[in-house]
């Protein structure tokens, strides 16, 4: 985990921001981030750090929004099995799974 990021939550917290947290979880084969990274994303739409170089984000970023209004964290699997492989850019073989949660 990135201390930079969590830090930059932690702030963002304190101004009274809700902040959601990804976590790259799990990856198998071709995958653009490793196990440990992060994403911070806050409701005014920040962020910082990456779970994907943009190739997943875009959905993790939707689930950390419904996290942040109340939703259950999840555990997100993007991959060539997945028929969302092909939209969100993993369609070499890789797959990652991602931890998405609001921060209380």
């Amino acid at each position: 985990m990135d201390e930079d990021l969590l830090r930059t939550a932690e702030a963002w917290k304190q101004e009274g921001r809700k902040v959601a947290i990804a976590t790259v979880v799990s990856t198998w084969g071709s995958s653009p981030r490793q196990a440990g990274s992060q994403l911070v994303v806050d409701d005014e739409g920040r962020m910082q750090g990456s779970v994907s170089g943009g190739c997943i984000e875009g959905a993790v970023i939707r689930e950390a929004r419904e996290c942040m209004d109340g939703a259950d964290p999840k555990l997100l699997a993007f991959g060539v099995s997945n028929e969302q492989a092909w939209d969100v850019g993993l369609a070499c073989g890789g797959r990652v799974e991602v931890y998405v949660e609001a921060l209380a």
